[in-house]
């Protein structure tokens, strides 16, 4: 990456200064946090084709509607309308899918009232929203150091500059409520812009950072998820998770979004697994539970209590009719008809070596040397 290129993903662009050292900016699709992906594209509908989707920081985006007269398309960057002044943001959906869009925001587009795209942006207009990024970082550094001179308990995570470079959004986490009479006057006479603070809690910092969960992924937060569902512990048990936090905390130090994600496959399994709440009873002896496989449906008995060596596995709606058989006076034979198996279970262990693939490298080494040599005889 060259020094006259700049790769901005909070905004899901790339400035780079051209000849004259202006800079200019050009819409990256995939780069931006909760990127949609266009299926309509191509696709007109008269109803939509002044509605358009504007992204600006991080997760910030919304519809806004073309009173412009000019023609705009995605990827232009594009003047709307703000509280206070203008702002400029990029387009970033146009067409039916922006219908998909509001409906999944619950807006009505006969009684909603849109704020309108101004104009397309012009090159000042660039350059002056260049100049608003790049005191970004630095307020954003200044105004912690305020925060706590002041003694507010609260963290601020980022800042937002509007396009214009008169107004700023502040993000701030904090546990409680904070007094910001003092805080707001302070900022405004050290920064000498209007403020607006808004309160985010910790999944939602998390997806205004970004970064990569232990999957190796990008965070869902940072990824798709626009509104977070309350999650606990028991999305854990019902999976039989060890509740380790620092394995099911995320790195907003939250329970990780991906818990819920199979909790209602695993729930609909447990509807098909009794509970026990005492050993079957075989004619050889009583069988005690000792491990379960949701997902299979398949149940582990064992003979001794205190040991996982011979397992017997059963079937969940076999043991329906074992418990019932139990309930009449009635035990079957035996478990030992067939062989003890042992729970399917795959170690970790050694799949970190530096040199796990160094074996079989060398194995295919041989074959192709000997293939060669065979190769030379035949000839």
């Amino acid at each position: 990456m060259t020094e006259s290129k700049k790769y901005d993903c909070s905004r899901g662009c790339v400035v780079e200064l051209n000849d004259n050292g202006e800079p200019g900016c050009v819409y990256r699709q995939g780069c931006c946090k909760l990127e949609v992906y266009d299926w309509l594209a191509g696709v007109s509908q008269e109803q939509y084709k002044d509605l358009f989707e504007v992204r600006f920081k991080n997760t910030r985006k919304a519809i806004f509607r073309n009173a412009s007269g000019q023609s705009v398309k995605t990827g232009d960057l594009v003047i709307v309308e703000a509280a206070n002044g203008h702002d400029l943001g990029i387009v970033t959906l146009e067409g039916p899918v922006v219908a998909r869009q509001m409906k999944c925001k619950k807006i009505d587009p006969e009684t909603f009232e849109f704020k309108r795209i101004y104009r397309k942006a012009k090159q000042f207009d660039v350059e002056k929203w260049q100049e608003a990024i790049a005191r970004e970082h630095e307020t954003m550094i200044r105004s912690r150091q305020i925060a706590t001179e002041l003694g507010l308990e609260m963290k601020i995570g980022d800042v937002e500059f509007q396009g214009d470079g008169t107004k700023a959004i502040f993000y701030y986490i904090a546990d409680g409520r904070v007094d910001f009479r003092q805080l707001i006057k302070v900022f405004a006479e050290e920064f000498h812009i209007r403020i607006e603070m808004k309160q985010i809690g910790a999944r939602q910092e998390a997806g205004l950072i970004g970064g990569l969960g232990v999957c190796g992924r990008e965070l869902c937060c940072s990824n798709y998820i626009s509104s977070f569902q309350s999650i606990t512990t028991s999305a854990a048990r019902c999976q039989d998770l060890s509740l380790n936090p620092q394995k099911l905390a995320g790195q907003c130090g939250k329970l990780k979004c991906c818990l819920n994600y199979e909790t209602a496959a695993y729930m609909d399994a447990q509807s098909r697994i009794p509970k026990l709440h005492g050993p079957l009873e075989f004619e050889d002896g009583l069988a005690y539970l000792m491990k379960t496989d949701i997902l299979r449906e398949i149940m582990y008995f064992s003979y001794d209590p205190s040991s996982l060596t011979n397992l017997y596995p059963v079937y969940a709606e076999d043991v329906w009719d074992i418990m019932r058989m139990n309930r009449n006076g009635e035990k079957p034979q035996s478990l030992k008809v067939d062989e003890p198996v042992a729970p399917e279970f795959v170690t970790a262990v050694g799949d970190d070596a530096i040199n796990r693939f160094d074996e079989s490298r060398k194995r295919k080494k041989k074959k192709r040397s000997n293939k060669g040599k065979k190769g030379t005889q035949k000839s």
